[in-house]
């Protein structure tokens, strides 16, 4: 049988250059000077739009999003930010929504219109709603197996500890198809540190997966909980398996604690995921990056209970990175578009990543002469190809 190739002729790359990519069976099997393509089968012109890999999505909430359904009217919590309240919120707003799959459908669809073919999603596993979640968003990404790769977190949102049977729930969530087992705010929430990682860790031990963490608490309570996460990872020779998704407090810490814990997390191979929201201090990118910690994004919430924003744009969150950051310079803008693209590549362990021989053929084509450039217009439309095969387009999924 022979192979299917594609030549995608006029490909502006991140030095530059263009070039021609050859695509055979989904992989790219060369990256040439552009030429003539003249006896090629199937040619598509990129027209000198910069090429890129496709955004990895690294930490999104398939589950509890409302976009493209009815307005639903942000609800403040009544002292602050209380994560308690916030899930309170969120149990209430589900109960009246449309139905999950069809909710799931759309974050989707508006993700990869933006270019996102790559996706950590957490999707609630705790005594409140057992394993039905699960079971929805399961076959959802069955569905779209052919355009995104999504890999599935089992979240404790009500808890670990204070929600009865949740360790057993999580469990099964992997037996079922869950990749990954998640937490969230072992101090403040389950108030037990001890308690709620030895059941992270052993369930990620006895399975064999990898663990993302949810981390919303500040200074020096947060700054405790990544100390113990470091060293449980270390341990058990889990290094680029554990992820602390938040970590708000490591934005609280002085420069020097913050400099000292940073060579701890890249020291244990520990990984952390910012979206840099706007009403929280968030982790110092460039800090964490030049002591070796890898750093990715996601969207996190999109018009959910927690906030109406989101726009499942990857390049967006770059650039949000970048200004909350004070990224002004070319490498520095760089360095956001790293975080939503290899950085989240690292972070998810994807095999194939990029634009070089041998990789998937998946990518993304911006209105943009190079990433700084594309980090601050955001430029619209997108073409998005899917191992070589055009899945999006003007804004819309091709199915």
């Amino acid at each position: 049988m022979s192979a299917v190739e594609t030549v995608f002729t006029n490909a502006r790359l991140a030095d530059g250059s263009l070039k021609n990519i050859v695509v055979r069976d989904g992989r790219i099997a060369a990256i040439e000077p552009a030429s003539s393509s003249e006896g090629a089968k199937d040619v598509v012109d990129i027209g000198g739009a910069l090429l890129v890999p496709s955004f990895v999505e690294g930490h999104i909430h398939l589950d509890t999003s409302f976009y493209g359904g009815k307005w639903i009217p942000h609800k403040p919590c009544t002292n602050g930010f209380d994560v308690h309240e916030r899930v309170a919120f969120q149990a209430e707003n589900m109960a009246a929504a449309a139905p999950m799959d069809e909710r799931a459908r759309n974050q989707l669809d508006l993700c990869i219109s933006n270019g996102a073919l790559q996706m950590r999603s957490h999707v609630m596993v705790d005594g409140s709603v057992g394993l039905k979640s699960l079971e929805t968003i399961l076959k959802v990404r069955e569905e779209y197996a052919d355009i995104i790769d999504i890999q599935l977190v089992a979240f404790p949102q009500s808890g670990i500890l204070r929600s009865p049977g949740t360790p057993e729930l999580m469990d099964e969530a992997i037996a079922m198809g869950a990749d990954l087992v998640g937490g969230l705010d072992p101090l403040s929430f389950d108030r037990d540190i001890k308690g709620h990682l030895d059941v992270v860790f052993g369930i990620a031990e006895k399975r064999g997966v990898d663990v993302d963490i949810h981390l919303h608490d500040a200074g020096t309570l947060g700054a405790m909980t990544i100390e113990e996460i470091c060293a449980r990872t270390t341990a058990l020779g889990m290094q680029g398996h554990v992820a602390v998704s938040h970590a708000y407090g490591l934005g609280d810490l002085a420069p020097d604690a913050a400099k000292k814990i940073a060579a701890l997390i890249a020291g244990s191979g520990v990984l952390i995921m910012t979206n840099a929201p706007g009403n929280h201090n968030f982790p110092p990118v460039a800090l964490l990056r030049a002591a070796g910690v890898t750093v990715f994004s996601g969207s996190d919430n999109i018009r959910d209970s927690w906030w109406p924003f989101g726009d499942g744009d990857m390049l967006r969150r770059a650039e949000i990175i970048a200004y909350r950051s004070g990224f002004y310079t070319d490498a520095e803008l760089s360095a956001a578009f790293d975080v939503v693209t290899s950085g989240g590549a690292k972070a998810l362990r994807l095999e194939g990543y990029g634009i070089a021989v041998g990789a998937k053929a998946d990518f993304v084509t911006l209105a943009a002469e190079h990433v700084p450039e594309a980090v601050v217009a955001i430029p619209k439309p997108r073409r998005v190809f899917k191992e070589g095969r055009l899945v999006a387009e003007n804004g819309s999924v091709i199915r």
